[in-house]
């Protein structure tokens, strides 16, 4: 099962009425990513450390969530320098940085940093079966909210069949390597994966089926808009029209 581990928790975040966690998030992840003034940017990104810090989630857990994204980031910072056209900034042997590469580098950095973190608290917080109920109120179409759920429910049954069969090719003496064996070997590994996916797929439908599903998901989750998601939606709400003034009628 794909871990989960800022669920757990009784922070105030925690407590939200995870409908308004999803609109409110993705506002706000719109307001950076168009934002392109650096105290705006610096403003969103100390934002969302408060928000981590109102979480109260493990720091540990969070950086490791960082630095997967901050390793594609570093990638920029290896490219775009050198290759976005502007004012020169130094000379690397042939190669030229310049400082508007610089600046778009910083800006991607920032913007990726403050949304990552803010979803992290916003969203991460909430199982995805509570997600899944949350989306279907606010009038997501249901073959998007089971698309969501029932991909999370088997994503790792396929992982399990996946190494199943790789374990049962190292029985048989394969060893991958360059060749066209391998390839062949690695070709049919991933067919029979489908095929499986395909057949485990009509076997748990029969069984929904068995169950009495209906075409429709029924949760027993209950939300509720209270006094508290109430302050929230207005320190938000506030906060967005900050950024947004800052960054436009300024």
């Amino acid at each position: 099962m794909i871990p989960e581990p800022f669920v757990h928790g009784d922070s105030p975040i925690h407590r939200l009425d995870p409908r308004f966690r999803i609109v409110l998030a993705t506002a706000y992840a719109f307001v950076v990513a168009l934002s392109d003034r650096f105290s705006v940017l610096l403003l969103g990104l100390a934002f969302s450390l408060v928000l981590i810090g109102i979480s109260r989630l493990p720091v540990l857990d969070v950086a490791k969530r960082l630095l997967v994204v901050n390793g594609f980031v570093l990638f920029l910072w290896l490219v775009v320098p050198v290759t976005f056209p502007g004012t020169p900034l130094f000379h690397l042997g042939p190669l030229t940085a310049t400082w508007d590469g610089v600046l778009v580098s910083a800006r991607i950095t920032i913007k990726s940093n403050a949304i990552l973190l803010t979803f992290i608290a916003m969203i991460a917080t909430s199982t995805v079966a509570t997600l899944g109920a949350a989306l279907a109120r606010m009038g997501i179409p249901e073959k998007i909210v089971y698309l969501l759920l029932m991909s999370y429910r088997y994503i790792f049954v396929m992982e399990m069949e996946y190494h199943r069969l790789a374990r049962s090719a190292a029985l048989r003496c394969f060893r991958p390597s360059t060749s066209m064996h391998t390839y062949r070997t690695v070709a049919y590994l991933i067919g029979m994966l489908f095929v499986r996916a395909s057949v485990r797929a009509e076997r748990v439908y029969m069984a929904m089926l068995c169950r009495g599903f209906s075409g429709k998901f029924h949760s027993l989750q209950e939300f509720s808009f209270g006094r508290k998601d109430g302050i929230w939606v207005t320190c938000m709400t506030t906060a967005l029209l900050v950024l947004g003034y800052m960054e436009w009628l300024n």
